[in-house]
């Protein structure tokens, strides 16, 4: 192998004699994108937006799966570990803000049902930080949650809204303030879970990627068809201005979110699989005085009861999620895959939206929706106006099963591999599998034993002033408030 040195670096990188085509430029594309390019691998990102991370709405790590009860424990560990390998890549990313967890009386389940899965996953924290200390970056693992009752929370009603939280008492004073504390069963959680923001990731990709000189990223690009070869395969592909080009790789990624069936079908692979359409909604809260945690209530999905989720930005701004028909899930926006085709069939309705046609009306009347299904639970919400037009993307669960959230990737082919994932925490898992798969071909030769930090070194010279400059740019050219794009807790 030669080695030539970064322009943009001080690295030496080794040169590789190989090219992997990876198609999709999500987080799961880009991170394996970057993954393969800090170690030397020559790639090819086809992305057929105008840049990268663009999709599905991401507000949060989903460390240890604490939304979703109907999950198992597996899945819970699998992501939390996951969780902790991002922050520690991704170290700008976040919103370090802990996240409230409140069961509403009218819901069957029961605050004690929660203790045993949040045991275990302090367990496994305390077990990760004693192993390697870098692994501590959801605070301290034995404050990794927190559980108050009633008279706590009519105490901490009586204070103050501090300028800056500290503690977990300080971030549960608006919490006590704003809820109807009738409504609720006892104890309410608060839990390390942090913010994770679309913005800053989708800056920190582009800025190291840009700096790799293996990289090669086709934005506003399709990939129109796909041939086999005896060691490869054909990409062809058309850009925005119908330039038409074809390059041959050694090895190809499928990480099209949900279009992955799409590009299964081009290279004549099935694979079952679900697509479910998605949206949250921003709103701004003018009258909002202090900081916010996340909160989430509780709730059966799909039922007018569905679980409440509270996302706090700077500046009043918040992202709502309803797990409602009428709010974030959709009728008839999950569909699966058939034998015709590995690729499920969205309504037109949701293909149009997806290509950014909403109408003004809907924005307002479903945020509008939005807003008063948090307003059943805090006080004064309904104050709320519409903030912007609303996150919104569609996400591919592999399989049959739509409670799946933890998955990575699949082979069904020697040189194609399938990035599965179902949150954007899975990502980096993918790429480390990836990157297996092409050392035990001996397309690669296997990287030496790395810590998280020293694989993406590029990434890591990142400074936080220039990912959120990058990361206000993207939110404004995408049409939504800066301030999403802005960081709580650094």
């Amino acid at each position: 192998m030669n080695l030539i040195e970064s322009k943009t670096t001080s690295l030496l990188i080794a040169d590789s004699p190989i090219t992997v085509g990876i198609i999709g430029g999500g987080i799961a594309g880009s991170t394996i994108a970057l993954r393969l390019a800090e170690q030397g691998v020559n790639v090819q990102l086809f992305e057929e937006g105008k840049s990268l991370v663009n999709g599905p709405p991401i507000c949060h790590l989903h460390a240890g799966g604490n939304l979703y009860r109907e999950i198992s424990d597996q899945q819970c560990i699998t992501l939390l570990k996951q969780s902790i390998d991002t922050l520690r890549v991704y170290q700008h990313t976040s919103n370090i803000r802990p996240t409230v967890i409140a069961i509403p009386c009218n819901d069957a389940g029961h605050p004690d049902d929660l203790l045993p899965r949040l045991t275990l996953l302090q367990q496994t924290y305390q077990a990760l930080v004693a192993d390697d200390a870098k692994n501590c970056v959801l605070g301290n693992p034995n404050d990794y949650f927190k559980l108050y009752q009633r008279s706590d929370l009519e105490r901490l009603a009586l204070q103050d809204n501090p300028q800056q939280p500290l503690t977990p008492d300080q971030w549960m004073i608006p919490v006590a303030k704003s809820i109807n504390l009738d409504q609720f069963k006892y104890p309410l959680v608060m839990v390390q879970e942090y913010g994770l923001s679309v913005f800053r990731i989708a800056a920190t990709l582009a800025l190291a990627l840009q700096r790799l000189p293996h990289c090669h990223v086709n934005t506003n690009t399709k990939v129109t068809s796909l041939a086999e070869l005896p060691n490869g395969w054909q990409v062809s592909s058309q850009d925005a201005t119908n330039h038409q080009q074809q390059i041959n790789v050694d090895y190809l990624v499928n990480a099209g979110g949900y279009r992955t069936g799409t590009i299964d079908d081009l290279a004549h692979i099935p694979r079952q699989r679900m697509v479910e359409f998605k949206a949250a909604y921003v709103a701004h809260w003018s009258q909002c005085d202090a900081q916010w945690p996340e909160v989430i209530f509780h709730g059966e999905r799909g039922t007018p009861n569905g679980m409440a989720q509270l996302t706090p930005y700077p500046d009043g701004f918040f992202q709502l999620h309803g797990m409602t028909q009428d709010i974030t899930l959709f009728k008839n926006g999950l569909v699966a895959s058939n034998g015709n085709s590995a690729q499920p069939q969205l309504d037109a309705s949701f293909k149009e939206k997806l290509q950014q046609h909403w109408t003004q009306q809907e924005i307002e009347q479903r945020t509008q929706r939005a807003i008063n299904h948090m307003a059943q639970f805090v006080n004064h919400f309904d104050q709320a106006t519409v903030g912007g037009k609303p996150l919104f993307g569609a996400q591919q669960i592999p399989g049959n099963d739509p409670t799946l959230r933890a998955a990575d990737v699949s082979y069904s082919h020697q040189r194609y591999a399938r990035s599965e994932i179902v949150k954007a925490s899975s990502a980096l898992s993918v790429a480390d599998a990836i990157i297996e798969q092409l050392a035990a071909l001996n397309l690669i030769q296997s990287p030496p034993p790395q810590t998280r930090e020293n694989a993406f070194p590029v990434a890591q010279q990142l400074s936080l002033n220039e990912i959120v400059s990058y990361a206000e740019k993207l939110a404004a050219e995408r049409g939504f408030p800066t301030s999403l794009a802005r960081p709580i807790g650094h």
